[in-house]
């Protein structure tokens, strides 16, 4: 297989979503569906955030996250790797009123957090996907090790990623002339555009397994692990048409977050969600 370099990674990554930044800031209203993985990410930071503090929002994008829990009173620090993504984060935050409570917003990478110093903040966000995009294994663990290392003891760390059950899921109904890498996303979990078929920028699938041993390596304590998507996820049109009919979709979304943590569900959902507690000094 052609060797990429993890600069050139970096580069098709920027580009991705240098393109695609006004769809990123969209894709989590854009419907019903899409904003299951919002409901269900929220509730859990509400569950263990704790009541006040400073955030890290690492790799936050547009801002989604960091103007919602600026709004709920916590002080935030927004990096991410993309120009683009941050001039609109920029935006985003002046519309909603609460630059007082965004401290900075950064362009930076989850891999060098070398601007913060050890146990800065008082719980750390990675979400989205965000550690996907580091194909290189080693990278990713000095993601994993940053993440950790900034935030203070007994701190709560929240980090999604796309799952690699749930891509061979998405390919069977979205992408069946990729179905010739299967094997390769299964028991590899990359893809590089061009590669390995077309659709998305390069990245790594994860199996929950793999992302909590990666924390666990790093002295944090797995407190959850969560389908964002759960018993919805590869049904869209069903999902957007229960959503019509408000008591149906209470009690859908009560049933999803009930049964979100459930073994059977977390591989095969297209994102899934580790909470974890860093649980010695760094």
């Amino acid at each position: 297989m052609e060797k990429i370099g993890n600069e050139e990674i970096e580069k098709m990554v920027k580009e991705w979503y240098a393109k695609n930044a006004e769809y990123e800031w969209q894709r989590l209203v854009q419907d019903p569906y899409h904003q299951i993985e919002f409901i269900v990410t929220m509730h859990f930071l509400k569950k263990y955030l704790p009541k006040n503090g400073l955030v890290l929002d690492a790799g936050g994008g547009p801002g989604r996250y960091t103007i919602e829990l600026a709004k709920k009173g916590y002080d935030v620090i927004l990096l991410d790797l993309v120009p683009e993504l941050l001039e609109l984060a920029k935006e985003n935050v002046r519309k909603a009123g609460v630059e007082q409570k965004v401290k900075e917003i950064i362009e930076g990478s989850i891999v060098d957090l070398s601007m913060f110093e050890d146990e800065k903040f008082d719980a750390v966000l990675c979400l989205g996907g965000v550690l996907c995009h580091i194909l290189d294994k080693k990278l990713r663990e000095k993601a994993a090790k940053e993440l950790t290392r900034v935030a203070k003891n007994k701190a709560p760390i929240f980090v999604s990623v796309i799952s690699r059950l749930g891509v061979l899921k998405t390919i069977l109904i979205e992408f069946p002339n990729s179905i010739k890498y299967c094997k390769h996303y299964w028991e590899i979990g990359d893809y590089i555009p061009g590669i390995h078929g077309e659709g998305f920028t390069a990245a790594h699938w994860f199996l929950p397994e793999e992302l909590k041993e990666l924390f666990e390596s790093q002295g944090v304590k797995t407190l959850e692990m969560v389908a964002l998507e759960g018993l919805s996820s590869h049904h869209p049109k069903e999902t957007n048409k229960l959503a019509r009919d408000p008591e149906k979709w209470k009690i859908w979304i009560e049933t999803l977050l009930s049964t979100c943590n459930h073994p059977s569900i977390i591989g095969a959902s297209e994102h899934f969600m580790l909470i974890g507690k860093k649980n010695q000094k760094y």
